[in-house]
């Protein structure tokens, strides 16, 4: 792809109108009216689009790389997200895609549609464990402790096929966290003896502290500008340090909590989705 610092005004939009329309709008795949979307209706973004407007720290130039490559994974989530359909998803090829979080083993696009965006990137620990909530349980869950959960791309070091970059993702504690997590993890990080196959219903107040986590990617790009492969480096810990700075949060033994079984697994994902009022 040639690069697209500062072209002519001509030659910059005959580069443009070559790209996909997922690289030069944020909200292209939204018009994807003939797509199988979850719920069976669009999704609303215009109130994590504005909060990004009012509180990003850049403002990548129009046709820029940076501002390409925002567009392109902000179309990726919605589509993995929302959109039920593999064949549906514009930004990948999902015959190839696959995605990685830090040392963890890929996964395929399935994999995603099946456990959701959330549980595919975030690992177990003291505060969430992903084989807890399902698909909806877990969206839900973040979506409303955070309402808004804006995204931008911060740099970006290589170009096309293979694009390295630098994002920030942000937003505001503004209603209270709960969830499982990992009782082995967070026991053994305490360093305590005990043990438990089931972990605990961790709940934290919200406090309207602002969470503002960064990571690295490296996306694989086809000849379409479609993603093949995503390997992401991020510390999954850092938004719970920040969410719970105190170290106030209240844990309850799943082996006495009123809302959910201790056999973990689907069962105390459908108890937590309706303890929680989240179903």
């Amino acid at each position: 792809m040639t690069s697209l610092e500062e072209p002519k005004p001509d030659a910059l939009a005959q580069q443009l109108a070559k790209l996909p329309d997922y690289m030069t709008d944020a909200n292209a795949v939204l018009k994807d009216v003939d797509a199988e979307w979850r719920y069976n209706q669009l999704p609303d973004y215009k109130k994590t689009r504005k909060y990004y407007s009012e509180t990003r720290s850049k403002n990548h130039a129009a046709g820029s790389l940076p501002e390409l490559v925002e567009n392109l994974v902000k179309n990726w989530e919605i589509e993995a997200s929302f959109k039920t359909r593999l064949s549906d998803w514009r930004t990948v090829d999902f015959t190839q895609y696959s995605f990685a979080v830090n040392d963890h083993e890929p996964v395929s696009a399935s994999h995603m549609l099946r456990v959701g965006t959330y549980n595919a990137i975030i690992g177990a620990g003291a505060y969430y464990d992903p084989n807890t909530m399902d698909f909806g349980a877990s969206h839900k869950t973040f979506k409303r402790m955070m309402p808004t959960f804006a995204w931008e791309v911060l740099e970006v070091y290589t170009e096309p096929p293979v694009v390295a970059f630098k994002w920030r993702h942000w937003g505001e504690f503004r209603e209270d966290y709960s969830a499982v997590n990992d009782g082995e993890a967070y026991n053994g990080r305490l360093m305590m003896v005990m043990r438990r196959s089931a972990g605990e219903n961790v709940k934290v107040a919200a406090n309207g502290l602002l969470i503002d986590i960064t990571g690295v990617t490296v996306a694989h790009l086809n000849e379409r500008m479609q993603v093949t492969k995503l390997k992401t480096w991020f510390d999954s810990d850092e938004m719970f340090r920040q969410m719970d700075p105190e170290n106030q949060a209240v844990r309850i033994p799943m082996v006495s909590c009123p809302l959910v079984g201790g056999n973990g697994g689907s069962t105390g994902a459908e108890s937590v989705a309706t303890g929680l009022n989240i179903a």
